[in-house]
């Protein structure tokens, strides 16, 4: 982890704006002609420059929509932070972009996740266990594919960071283990169920002091519920991803199985403020390919799921759909989200930064390659008191 000093920009000391944004910032949004596998480095290489078109655009929607604290999903990790997320404060965020004010942002979390760690074992079950793909904790062809990185203009209290990239998908009771409906046997044997982690890459509770008012970002980006088969193995663990922070929040002994990295079992004290932050990868309802996993997080009686951010260029995006103005992905679903505790907090406003057709801000999220297929999710809360 990693922890950068600075002093937060004045502002309203009771309010902020908290968002999310996949910004597609990994090796395969940056493949060479011909080339099939993504391969390491090549962020690193784009954070040298500062003239990246699609990473000046990221840039140029953060500094639109200038949040306090904002999550980066698909933000490879770069351990060297001078490299990796530094470079892209310094390049591109403190350079302005078509009129856009730059913006900094003193202080910011990253650790090492799952994508692309290799484990032993053949997980997908095609004969061969490689150590990448699908054959790593966490769908990737190389370790920190699709990281993730906090950005605040607030301090962090690193040290009281808690992490559970290394909580084992088995020791949640109750857990959804897949089963393979050509045998009737599970898909994992016992000993790769005992081995699974459940993060595909992390989840994160990130303490941020706001002029003195504390709150915790819970962060996380679980695996998509597709590209498996019939034994549903991702939408298994999308589902129990999402159900972590639920029995985090509930506490008790539904949260006795929750162990961090540091080896210590505690849940969500009940008199803290929190936000939920992430491409979810999860749809409100279900459909043929979504299990509504995250209703176990908008239904939950600490989290305030009741406004939904919306923008009219989802509207326009597709036509005649009444759920279309809260897509956040151009794979048409709502899939990020910015979900606050009901205590401490009032949401005051919120968005989707997805523009019309006919806005000057439509180039910004034109396709994929202008800046990513999701679109940056916003809140603007007001911190009110918390029970003691």
């Amino acid at each position: 982890m990693f922890f950068q000093g600075g002093m937060a920009m004045a502002g309203d000391l009771n309010t902020l704006k908290v968002a999310t944004f996949n910004v597609s910032m990994e090796g395969g949004n940056y493949l060479a002609k011909g080339q099939k596998i993504p391969t390491p480095g090549a962020l690193n290489t784009l954070l040298q420059i500062n003239d990246n078109a699609q990473i000046c655009n990221i840039a140029e929607i953060l500094q639109r929509v200038r949040p306090d604290i904002v999550l980066l999903n698909e933000f490879d990790y770069i351990p060297d932070p001078k490299q990796g997320v530094e470079a892209f404060i310094k390049r591109y965020l403190h350079q302005p972009h078509q009129g856009a004010a730059a913006i900094d942002y003193p202080y910011y979390y990253l650790a090492p996740v799952n994508t692309g760690e290799p484990s032993p074992f053949d997980l997908d079950h095609d004969g061969v266990a490689s150590g990448k793909g699908a054959d790593a904790w966490g769908f990737g062809w190389y370790p920190g594919q699709y990281g993730m990185v906090l950005l605040s203009r607030y301090p962090i209290d690193s040290a009281n960071v808690r992490t559970f990239q290394m909580l084992k998908w088995s020791a949640m009771p109750g857990a959804q283990r897949p089963v393979d409906p050509t045998t009737g046997q599970y898909w994992y044997n016992e000993e790769q169920w005992r081995a699974l982690r459940l993060s595909s890459k992390s989840h994160w509770d990130i303490p941020v002091n706001v002029n003195g008012q504390w709150l915790h970002i819970l962060a996380a980006h679980p695996t998509p519920p597709v590209f498996d088969g019939p034994e549903d193995r991702n939408g298994h663990r999308n589902h129990d991803e999402i159900r972590l922070w639920a029995d985090y929040l509930t506490g008790g002994e539904t949260a006795d199985y929750i162990v961090d990295d540091h080896g210590h079992q505690r849940s969500l004290p009940d008199d803290v403020r929190f936000v939920l932050l992430g491409d979810m990868n999860s749809a409100p309802y279900k459909t043929a390919e979504q299990s509504g996993a995250v209703r176990q997080l908008l239904d939950h009686p600490r989290v305030n799921g009741s406004f939904e951010p919306q923008s009219d260029g989802g509207a326009e995006y597709v036509p005649g759909v009444t759920a279309a103005k809260y897509y956040t992905a151009s794979w048409k679903e709502r899939a990020d989200y910015v979900l606050p505790s009901k205590q401490g907090f009032k949401v005051i406003d919120g968005g989707v930064f997805w523009p019309t057709k006919a806005d000057p801000l439509f180039r910004l999220v034109a396709n994929r390659s202008a800046s990513s297929d999701h679109r940056l999710v916003w809140l603007t809360l007001k911190i009110t008191p918390t029970a003691k």
